[in-house]
């Protein structure tokens, strides 16, 4: 395991650009910036020149050379821009609305966790329309774009205050149970389009769609030292893994 962040402030919410390129929100200085971490050399730099807000959640927009963040500027405005490497231009990937956490199923087409009150309402966005279509209310922030599948995955706050989670098929906008959550949990990532994995206090957790109907414990991380995983994600090639976690006090 490598601790590929190495500061004590704000470091989170990881995605693999490629399989030995990890994006991530990463604190610079005071503020919080698109760091661009390679596996191979073991170098972290910058994607974009400062802005004049945070950005957060950063991922790689398919098909393009751009990399789409949410940004919360100083004056408490928070919307989803696209950036250019090495660069301070950006531009808004849909207007008006205040989205907090997404995931692209293609260049065309996303799901996004959006801003409504205390809540958040899983909206469908359509690049080519321009169009922002509220599909479920009071979600959660954990969606993903399931491998080699038609589908993408959600959650939805249950009448317990627990997280379930969901599968959209993308052509005709069906949704399906998978399953819950444990308590506390709101994070997870998929393997491979069957197997998902997430994390709680130091240890991983696997649930298989053909398995045993719970989760299971697939590893027990305590020899890290660490604590308290909450995002996670699977690199392209299902080699990597990258989590986010605190360190354990000495």
């Amino acid at each position: 395991m490598t601790n590929v962040s190495n500061d004590p402030d704000y470091d989170s919410q990881p995605s693999f650009q490629d399989s030995s390129t990890l994006l991530f929100a990463g604190s610079n200085k005071g503020q919080t910036d698109i760091a661009v971490y390679d596996i191979n050399t073991k170098t972290k730099t910058w994607f974009n020149l400062p802005t004049s807000g945070g950005e957060y959640s950063p991922q790689q927009i398919p098909g393009t050379s751009y990399v789409s963040a949410v940004r919360l500027d100083t004056t408490g405005l928070q919307r989803w821009y696209q950036y250019q490497k090495g660069s301070n231009m950006s531009s808004e990937m849909i207007e008006a609305i205040q989205v907090a956490y997404y995931s692209f199923y293609d260049d065309q087409v996303a799901l996004a966790a959006v801003l409504s009150g205390p809540n958040l309402d899983l909206t469908w966005i359509d690049f080519q329309k321009k169009t922002a279509d509220t599909i479920v209310r009071n979600s959660g922030r954990s969606i993903h774009r399931i491998p080699n599948k038609e589908a993408m995955s959600y959650t939805a706050v249950n009448e317990e205050g627990n997280h379930d989670i969901f599968q959209l098929d993308m052509k005709d906008k069906e949704s399906y149970f998978v399953c819950q959550l444990p308590v506390g949990v709101q994070d997870y990532c998929w393997i491979d389009e069957t197997r998902l994995l997430l994390g709680s206090n130091n240890k991983l957790y696997l649930y298989d769609l053909f398995g045993s109907d719970k989760w299971e414990e697939a590893a027990d991380l305590s020899e890290f030292k660490i604590k308290n995983i909450s995002r996670l994600t699977v690199s392209p090639d299902g080699k990597k893994l990258a989590i986010v976690a605190e360190p354990e006090s000495d």
